[in-house]
Formats: structure tokens, C-alpha cells, sequence
């Protein structure tokens, strides 16, 4: 089986490449992912899945950072006009409703979901000859949106994934949860899916992740990884009353003084013994003229804890700091979660499993001598993760190694595209060995 595996994702390398190219060049942001998700929802259905998306995927409430219906409208004309498949352009994802998952039922035994993000970031790419893309003409038309993180390769893998488990439906056995999840970025998108219940009766659960082959990922596969901080992420918005700055200050109400003092104080939170704490305020913006007592100000920020408990210290004095700050300053203030994560930790025991795996059945690729390493940064697969584990089930956090052009989330990143196959060959090969029948 293992020879089969490998040859059908091995057949799969040029059109791999080509949906990596078509998501990188049609870059979409979270709940913008419009094309791309109608990309997605065309290849399965035509595949046999059975495709969930729109608001059967997402729950409306739990839904984070949603941009304006204007935006969310100029973005659906700009999909249709860029060859989204019409008939696959919901009207759900009109509103934002991003995110597709395929399912592949086939009969009794066990539920396992594999996660692929296809989100981009708001970044400016890069336009120059030496960086590839650009070069070879698959650079982001939509200026502004650039995949520098690798969710283009993430979408062109779980379609691979999604052929070559079509290829094997008849040996295997259980449920297969292709989930193309929108938002990662800015943590928005994977609370709507975990609120929905669709994680809920899975019993395995893997993600992956493109990284950069260094540092203590020095094979192919890294199996396992924790630590990722968890984190919760504001926009803040001050309300304070407009006067004459010099005719009659007094009767003012300065909401850029409480954004300031809020930023001042938000830099003062108190470390926290239980691990590691993080606060950044991004961009802070008031006010109309300088001699005008500004009655708006907005601050955005974001704090982040080694462990869910850590962050939910750091939510809270951020709270508690900002509504204080309005409040001596005789302003108001209103919070709006855009973004949030837990802390995640993969499951030791699946993930030497899935070492195994690779080790047995893909000896061309090299399992990391480090099985389960650190992540830092932020990452809501931990909610996926944690809601599957408090549900008795089993998680990892894989990491696909390839060599890349640059640092991800920077304006050059790109990756050597052969890691789109090999991580084809690995989910491929975990979901035989988990889901495989009697034939």
C-alpha cells in the first residue's frame, strides 16, 4: 500500500504545483477567501465528497473579525472576475462564509479530521526578479494580500490528500473530515468550525504546517509539536466628547489621552510565574485636527500567555486597563475580540505513532530527530486540537519541512514545492494506517 501511496501523490506533482500557483496568485484574507473556497468546494465535489460550507461550516455567532458587507461584496465581484467557479460561489461566502470541508464516509470505524488553512496575510509582495513568484509570474494580484506563510501550499495538499484517499475509498473504513479552514491568520477562523460541533466525534485529528528546514527540524516530517502561545486579540475603540481645544477645552472629553494612557499601561501588566506573557499594541489612531478635543480613538492590540491560563490573566488586565484608562479620562470604551487561540500540545503517543509511520512506510522521507518540537508564535488549530482531546480523542501538530526563500509572514517567502508531495505521501499514508479495513 505504502508503494501505491507514494505513486499516486507522485502523479499528483503537476497539478499540485499548479493549485499552489492559482491559490498564491489569487490571494484572499480571512473571511475573503472567497475564490479559493470555491476552488476547493468544485475539486471535492467532482472528486465524491460530500461538502459542507457556508454556514453549515461556520456558526454565525462565533465568528471573529469579519470584514464590512462593502468589503465582503467588492471582494465577491473581484472573485467572480478572477474565474471563481460561479456556480460554487455561495451565497453564504458572499457574506464571508469562508471555508469548505470534504467528507468521505466509508462505513464503520473511526472519525479522523486533517486541517488545511488557506488564508493569506496582509502583506505588500514583493516585485522584483529574484523573488520567484514574481518572476515566474504567480505573484498576488490582489495587492496587499500575499500567502508568505505557506496556506497556498496547505489548500494544494489537502486536494492532493483528498484524490488520493478517493483513489483508496474502497479499503478503507471510518470517516474521513477534510477541513479548509478560513482565518487562520489573526486567529479568527477555527472557533466558528469547533463552535459548529464538527469537531466533536473525532477520534484522530492531524495538522500540518510548512516550515523551514533548520534548527531542531532537521528531517522531512517533524510529527508532533506544543506550545503554541495562546492569545487573545482587540480592537478597542475610545468615546470622548469633541470641543474647542482652545476656546473651551474644558468642556472636552480627550479619547486619544485614554487610548494613550491605555497603551502606556497595557506595557505595564505584570509578568506572570505561570510561563511566559507577550502584549503588543499594532496601531493606535484618533482625532481630526490639533486644535479639536478628539472625541474617537482605536487601538489595536493583541496579548498572548505560554498557557491558556497565563492568557486569560493578560485578557483580563487588558480589559480591566483600558476600561480604567476611559474612565479617568471621562471617556468610554467598547472591546471587539477580532482573534483568539489556546495553547496546544500534541499527543505523544500518536505522534511516535505517526513517526513510525513514516519511518516504515515512507523511508524516502526523514522523521526529525526532534519528534515534537516548540512552536512559538500563535496558531487556533489548539482550539481543533483541544476540542478533540477533551472529547477522549488523539491531536497532533505536524510540521512538512521544505527549504524556503525567506522567513515566513515576510514580503520574498517562498518554498520549494517538492514538500507538497511529500506531505501528500505522509497525511495519505497516516489515514491508511488509521482507517484501513479488510478490503
Amino acid at each position: 500500500m505504502n508503494s501505491r501511496i507514494v505513486e499516486y501523490a507522485r502523479e499528483l506533482d503537476r497539478v499540485s504545483r499548479e493549485r499552489r500557483r492559482d491559490f498564491h496568485r489569487f490571494a484572499e484574507t480571512a473571511w475573503l477567501e472567497m475564490r479559493t473556497s470555491a476552488v476547493v468546494s468544485k475539486v471535492l465535489t467532482e472528486l465524491g465528497y460530500e461538502v459542507v460550507t457556508g454556514r453549515e461550516l461556520c456558526l454565525e455567532e462565533a465568528r471573529m473579525g469579519v470584514p464590512s458587507p462593502e468589503e465582503l461584496e467588492a471582494r465577491w465581484q473581484l472573485a467572480l472576475d478572477q474565474g471563481a467557479p460561479a456556480d460554487y460561489l455561495t451565497e453564504d461566502m458572499r457574506e464571508g462564509f469562508t471555508g469548505v470541508m470534504g467528507v468521505l464516509r466509508c462505513g464503520p470505524g473511526p472519525v479522523v479530521a486533517l486541517r488545511f488553512d488557506i488564508d493569506a496575510l496582509g502583506i505588500l509582495e514583493e516585485e522584483a526578479e529574484s523573488h520567484r513568484p514574481f518572476r515566474e509570474g504567480f505573484a498576488s494580484v490582489n495587492r496587499g494580500a500575499m500567502h508568505a506563510c505557506g496556506h497556498d501550499g496547505h489548500g494544494a495538499i489537502g486536494l492532493g490528500v483528498a484524490e488520493v484517499l478517493m483513489r483508496l475509498r474502497e479499503e478503507l473504513a471510518g470517516t474521513i473530515k477534510l477541513i479548509f479552514q478560513p482565518g487562520e491568520e489573526g486567529a479568527k477562523g477555527a472557533r466558528a468550525i469547533v463552535a459548529h460541533g464538527h469537531l466533536d466525534d473525532v477520534d484522530y485529528f492531524v495538522g500540518t504546517h510548512i516550515a523551514p528546514t533548520d534548527g531542531p527540524d532537521d528531517g522531512d516530517v517533524t510529527p508532533g509539536t506544543w506550545g503554541s502561545l495562546a492569545t487573545s486579540k482587540y480592537d478597542a475603540y475610545f468615546f470622548g466628547k469633541a470641543a474647542h481645544a482652545g476656546g473651551f477645552p474644558e468642556n472636552g472629553r480627550n479619547a486619544v489621552v485614554a487610548a494613550c494612557n491605555a497603551v502606556l499601561n497595557l506595557t505595564a501588566i505584570p509578568r506572570h510565574s505561570g510561563g511566559i506573557s507577550r502584549v503588543n499594541v499594532g496601531t493606535i489612531q484618533g482625532g481630526t485636527g490639533r486644535n479639536v478635543v478628539p472625541d474617537q480613538a482605536l487601538i489595536r492590540f493583541e496579548v498572548r500567555g505560554e498557557t491558556t491560563e497565563v492568557n486569560r490573566f493578560m485578557d483580563r488586565e487588558a480589559v480591566r486597563i483600558c476600561e480604567g484608562a476611559a474612565q479617568m479620562s471621562g471617556c468610554s470604551c467598547r472591546l471587539v475580540l477580532q482573534g483568539g487561540a489556546e495553547s496546544q500540545h500534541s499527543d505523544v503517543d500518536f505522534l511516535e505513532q505517526i513517526a513510525g509511520i513514516v519511518e516504515r512506510d515512507l523511508p524516502h522521507l526523514r522523521v526529525s530527530s526532534c519528534k515534537n518540537a516548540q512552536n512559538w508564535g500563535s496558531e487556533d488549530i489548539s482550539l481543533m486540537m483541544n476540542r478533540v482531546q477533551d472529547h477522549g480523542g488523539k491531536a497532533t501538530y505536524m510540521r512538512s519541512m521544505t527549504p524556503v526563500a525567506s522567513a515566513q509572514h515576510t514580503t520574498t517567502f517562498d518554498f520549494d514545492e517538492k514538500v507538497l508531495v511529500e506531505a501528500i505521501e505522509t497525511f495519505s499514508a497516516i489515514v491508511w494506517e488509521l482507517c484501513k479495513g479488510t478490503g
